[in-house]
């Protein structure tokens, strides 16, 4: 099936969303933190099949054997985290993992809610989707990042898609569909090269249509910022807007100040104080924590051979990111906790997706920058342990349609993660004038 094939379009309805739920042979399970029933949604076509995920005990087996028999390197010469992760931090995450973490707990977590597989343009996507309980909900495509995965987002679904439960109201309900990326998690990963995020975000509306909804909204952070901003330039038929909480920086950046950081110059005179503050933070992560991506979007198969062969390596290679993009900087443990960490790095490892997920790195800088605004309504939500925070101003050539801007008090890059609720109250502000 060719990925841009026009599909037809399917009112969703309550009855067509329950007969998927008979065609897959689920029931309605309880969504996490709530005490009612929620429906849970497969829809009723041969391309959609239920997916359970079940490791085998062979397999986190041999993940303890290789952290007992980790071969260290020396120690850093210095005393903070600008050589990258500290040894002694390291120790004790690796040996938490390989002595005391259970990953039977984050499958049976994720086996909680209804999962499925659909194959689009060749490659098998991993999806979870959950039906909300009230009539008038509003379907969304929720896209996870690089260093995380679906399990960004878990926490999430109680208070987006039964948000009565949650200090909103039934009008602020969705339905929810949270795709792993292909080359993450337990999506395919890609044979071929091509799959970049002006593709993926084409495969996410061939998901949304697939599944019977001819209108719904999309939102993102990180590489799902970037799917999400180019599902809004191509602005298929149904696609009501985008919420995004991560900006890229090269649609938004004034032209002086953009030219400046690209030559190494200092902030122009013409930039305000504050806006200075921003254009030399954008400066330090260029200059000091840009080098994973630098790596992985030129040489992505060459780093891929020791994350592939080391679970001690593939913790050091993630975990470096998400203590750097916390709310809690250096301390990713107090902003979500040792077991949610290890949740995601141990995905990562069973799925062997280290070197696949790094791919989309190299696919972005091979089809090269889209600079084109985005078409469709657009909500922004800033984080203030967010990379890059630009002021509303800046946004108006991106995002022509700005219907909804915001800034937060609390929490990072890792916004659905580290503050699942005030997140969703984000979400539910953001697409609130885009119901009908």
């Amino acid at each position: 099936m060719a990925l841009l094939s026009s599909l037809k379009h399917m009112s969703v309805s309550r009855r067509t969303l329950m007969s998927g739920i008979a065609a897959a042979g689920l029931s309605a399970v309880l969504l996490p933190g709530t005490s009612e029933a929620a429906d849970v949604v497969g829809a009723a076509s041969e391309e959609i099949r239920p997916f359970k995920v079940e490791v085998s005990e062979a397999a986190l087996t041999d993940l303890r054997q290789r952290l007992a028999e980790t071969r260290w390197p020396d120690g850093e010469t210095v005393m903070d985290r600008s050589q990258g992760v500290q040894p002694a931090r390291l120790k004790e995450l690796v040996g938490y993992w390989q002595s005391s973490y259970d990953w039977r707990k984050a499958e049976s977590r994720l086996n909680g809610f209804p999962q499925f597989l659909t194959n689009i343009d060749g490659v098998d996507i991993h999806f979870i989707h959950v039906l909300s309980r009230h009539q008038k909900a509003l379907p969304l495509i929720m896209t996870h990042g690089w260093p995380g995965s679906v399990f960004e987002l878990l926490d999430v679904v109680g208070p987006l898609t039964d948000p009565t439960a949650h200090g909103g109201t039934a009008d602020d309900a969705f339905h929810l569909v949270i795709p792993s990326i292909p080359g993450f998690g337990f999506s395919g990963k890609p044979a071929a090269a091509g799959w970049n995020p002006q593709r993926i975000a084409a495969a996410w509306d061939v998901l949304m249509k697939r599944l019977g909804y001819n209108s719904y909204v999309a939102q993102g952070g990180d590489w799902g910022a970037i799917i999400s901003d180019a599902l809004g330039r191509q602005a298929p038929d149904g696609l009501l807007a985008i919420h995004v909480n991560r900006i890229e920086r090269a649609t938004t950046f004034p032209s002086d100040a953009a030219q400046a950081l690209k030559t190494g110059g200092p902030a122009p005179d013409s930039l305000s104080a504050d806006e200075k503050v921003i254009f030399n933070e954008a400066r330090d992560f260029l200059n000091n924590g840009f080098g994973y991506a630098a790596i992985m979007g030129t040489r992505p198969e060459t780093v891929g051979y020791g994350i592939a062969d080391s679970p001690a390596g593939l913790a050091a290679w993630l975990y470096d990111k998400i203590a750097d993009w916390v709310f809690t900087p250096g301390d990713p443990e107090r902003a979500l906790g040792k077991d949610a960490i290890l949740d995601n790095i141990t995905l990562y490892w069973l799925t062997n997706t280290g070197p696949s997920s790094g791919r989309i790195y190299w696919e972005n800088a091979m089809a090269g920058a889209k600079l084109t605004a985005v078409k469709v309504p657009v909500a922004v939500t800033i984080f203030p342990g967010e990379v890059y925070k630009p002021p509303k101003y800046w946004l108006s050539k991106a995002y022509p349609k700005l219907i909804y801007y915001n800034r937060v008090s609390k929490g990072g890059h890792f916004a659905a993660w580290e503050e699942p609720e005030l997140f969703s109250q984000e979400i539910r502000a953001g697409f609130k004038t885009v119901r009908t």
